[in-house]
């Protein structure tokens, strides 16, 4: 019995315009980690899924940290 191939939602962009900014960031995070510098070709299938994902951790951090700033300075802060 052959096994269903399960079909992945392939990711919708909602803002386009936001494309090239996060483009932008990725890099921007790559280069402060020190990642290989061949990602600047825009190919990123020399790197290694390690530093691949460092640089997907450090956006979300990066953005999380932007985000509870952005919400304390229009809050006053957490309660």
């Amino acid at each position: 019995m052959a096994m269903a191939r399960q079909r992945r939602k392939k990711s919708k962009i909602i803002v386009p315009e936001a494309t090239e900014a996060m483009q932008q960031y990725k890099y921007e995070m790559a280069t402060e980690l020190g990642i290989n510098p061949e990602y600047r070709s825009e190919y990123w299938g020399n790197i290694s899924s390690r530093e691949c994902g460092a640089v997907g951790g450090q956006m979300v951090r990066r953005m999380i940290a932007e985000a509870e700033r952005s919400l304390n300075e229009h809050e006053g802060g957490f309660k």
